[in-house]
């Protein structure tokens, strides 16, 4: 008897578990939509700002193409869909933070709450610094190169593609910090190993940052260089939330015996 009122209650805990998902899924799609259905009707506006890095840069006269029959619709249409995904952002997280917080300890959620926080805050930092900095930078270098007799004219949905892939991997790079807290977390690493693999960690950077952006050397010192200071940064947090045995172990090594 014990053991079928176990199992009840586990079947019953899990039904529970699976009625909140699904709430909290529908929460963020309901939202999502909003923000969408909100954006669409300035999808074409919110389109020529997008485009505006690479359209001070070109040529008097130039502008982008379209060279496929449905761009004009589908381009605008997918910038929307990302700009509401970014502009909902906090409130798809928040969902997913409601649906895990309760079977968190009270230190685990005191650790999650601002590392959230900071994730969102940095990704939208690493867009930011993605749009107004480094494509200006790129579009001047790319058109300053363009050969004579070669007009540069882009089809708007390449042009789409090309920016959104360099905003993820802006955002994703400029969540370093984030990432190397939670591993000391976890334990699967120390500060002082951090600091020990600074220089392996430096050349892997700049490896990755010349396979994740465009072929020129503008963008790949654009994004190294602000992820080794954010390896840097991310050093410092690590330090500050280390747990108090690996804080002592580094605080006697660095005095020594």
């Amino acid at each position: 008897m014990a053991v079928d009122a176990d199992t009840d209650d586990g079947a019953s805990s899990l039904i529970e578990h699976l009625v909140e998902l699904r709430s909290r899924l529908l929460r963020a799609i309901v939202g999502l939509a909003i923000a969408l259905f909100a954006l669409l009707p300035f999808a074409n506006r919110l389109y020529g700002w997008f485009a505006q890095p690479l359209l001070d840069k070109l040529p008097e006269g130039a502008q982008l193409i379209a060279v496929e029959v449905a761009s004009p619709f589908f381009a605008p249409l997918k910038l929307a869909l990302f700009a509401a995904v970014l502009v909902t952002m906090p409130w798809l997280l928040y969902q997913a933070w409601a649906f895990v917080a309760p079977g968190l300890y009270k230190r685990e959620k005191r650790l999650a709450l601002p590392l959230l926080v900071s994730a969102v805050g940095l990704f939208y930092a690493g867009c930011a610094f993605a749009f107004f900095l480094v494509l200006p930078a790129v579009f001047g270098f790319l058109t300053a190169i363009t050969p004579d007799g070669v007009a540069m004219m882009t089809d708007i949905n390449a042009y789409l593609n090309f920016v959104l892939v360099i905003f993820l991997a802006f955002g994703i790079s400029f969540e370093l910090p984030v990432a190397l807290v939670i591993l000391v977390l976890m334990g699967w690493v120390t500060p002082s190993q951090l600091r020990e693999w600074r220089g392996y960690a430096v050349v892997g950077m700049f490896v990755l940052s010349a396979v994740i952006t465009p072929p020129d050397v503008v963008s790949q010192l654009m994004l190294a260089i602000p992820m080794c200071l954010l390896y840097e940064a991310g050093i410092l947090a690590a330090r500050m939330v280390a747990p108090k045995a690996d804080a002592d172990a580094e605080a006697e090594a660095r005095d020594g015996p």
